[in-house]
């Protein structure tokens, strides 16, 4: 039996879509072009590479109900015009799903299975379909129900306990809960990632990284809303109890995007011809109690640090999800040595947005990019995801 070298694994490039609302102006793209919009626009950024030489494509998408479906990476490698010798693969790990993409894609080529990976992700909330259940027998004459696919559960299995199937909003009062956190703390943090996303923005430092697509009208990501004020915050409602902290201001929205990474070893590297925008370094999933699942990342990203040798104040720039702001404060609660400076610093999901299966590609690209552009560092990115579990990533330039 053969013992095989664990390969190095660069992030050679990195891109994203700006992120579209929900009806807003990526609705009318299907997710299978916007996929294929990112997978070619990587291929035309690193012009020496022969897209034959791409071994894989893995693609995170938390649907898969409607135009997504039948394997959204395949379809992108079909649409994106490249070789049809390259293959194509889509995961789900809900709102982990584009780093999930990214993992697995890091680990085949770590192990020696490729040399050249593209991994990513995209959904477009948008265009997310009604799914009827079969009936249980031939011609029924009554109605049927008809479910939203868009996010959250449904069609659940009634064997399920009750705690664990509420809603994601639910789930984020119960760690404001948990945690203390008040209204008060989680709008400051929503307005704070509001203007740390318009600030970049402003200074150019997503230019590198976002691919408008052709005949969309965005240009940045549409979410953002640099004039919110404490006091507009604080006049809505509370969107899941009626005495509650959790509101539409201080959660991600619904969202349509894609984004992608090219990834390689040693030997795909000199065929770019490029510079690598980091390393990855090590990665972790865990799980946690389903209505707990806005905790998910605390466990994973420590995991996913001892691996590499690191800890959490060496790092320099940490991308965690903000799927809630309550969520997102709780896993920080839980890590006092770590330098809040560090984290999200040009804007997180509550501004930019969460197309779910796109959202880790997303965030794993911006960290590579940031290493990139300080010279050095260490890099997380994270994730909490529904029905409780979290993700984490280790990158290093």
């Amino acid at each position: 039996m053969s013992i095989r070298t664990v390969r190095d694994v660069y992030v050679v490039d990195a891109v994203r879509t700006p992120i579209g609302k929900f009806g807003g102006a990526l609705a009318g793209v299907r997710p299978d072009d916007l996929a294929a919009h990112v997978v070619r626009a990587l291929v035309e950024r690193t012009p020496d590479l022969d897209p034959a030489r791409i071994d894989d494509v893995v693609f995170g998408d938390a649907n898969g109900a409607g135009e997504d479906n039948r394997d959204v990476a395949r379809m992108a490698v079909l649409l994106a015009g490249l070789p049809v010798s390259v293959p194509g693969v889509t995961v789900n790990r809900l709102c982990g799903s584009g780093l999930e993409a990214v993992i697995q894609a890091a680990r085949a080529i770590a192990l020696g299975d490729a040399s050249v990976a593209i991994a990513g992700g995209v959904e477009s909330m948008s265009r997310a379909p009604w799914v009827v259940q079969k009936p249980e027998r031939a011609f029924p004459a009554g109605h049927q129900q008809m479910w939203s696919t868009t996010l959250g559960w449904r069609m659940t299995n009634p064997r399920m306990p009750e705690e664990w199937t509420g809603s994601l909003g639910e789930g984020a009062e119960l760690v404001a809960d948990k945690h203390g956190i008040t209204r008060e703390a989680q709008d400051a943090f929503a307005l704070e990632s509001h203007r740390k996303a318009a600030a970049a923005w402003s200074a150019g430092l997503y230019a590198d990284e976002v691919v408008p697509y052709p005949g969309a009208d965005l240009v940045r990501d549409e979410c953002i809303r640099e004039g919110s004020t404490p006091e507009a915050l604080a006049r809505l409602k509370p969107a899941f109890r009626t005495d509650g902290t959790v509101t539409a201001g201080n959660a991600s929205p619904l969202n349509d995007g894609a984004a992608a990474l090219l990834l390689t070893d040693e030997a795909g590297l000199a065929a770019t011809g490029r510079e690598p925008l980091a390393r990855i370094s090590a990665s972790a999933v865990t799980g946690i109690e389903p209505q707990l699942f806005g905790l998910g990342p605390v466990d994973a990203v420590q995991r996913a640090l001892a691996k590499s040798g690191r800890g959490l104040a060496d790092l320099t720039t940490f991308e965690l999800n903000e799927a809630f702001a309550a969520q997102a404060l709780g896993c920080l609660a839980a890590w006092p040595e770590l330098d809040p400076a560090v984290v999200n610093p040009r804007g997180g999901a509550i501004a930019i947005g969460h197309p779910l299966g796109a959202s880790g590609a997303r965030l794993a690209g911006s960290v590579a990019h940031q290493l990139a552009a300080a010279g050095s560092g260490t890099g997380m990115a994270a994730l909490c995801i529904g029905v409780g579990q979290g993700i984490a990533l280790v990158l290093e330039r």
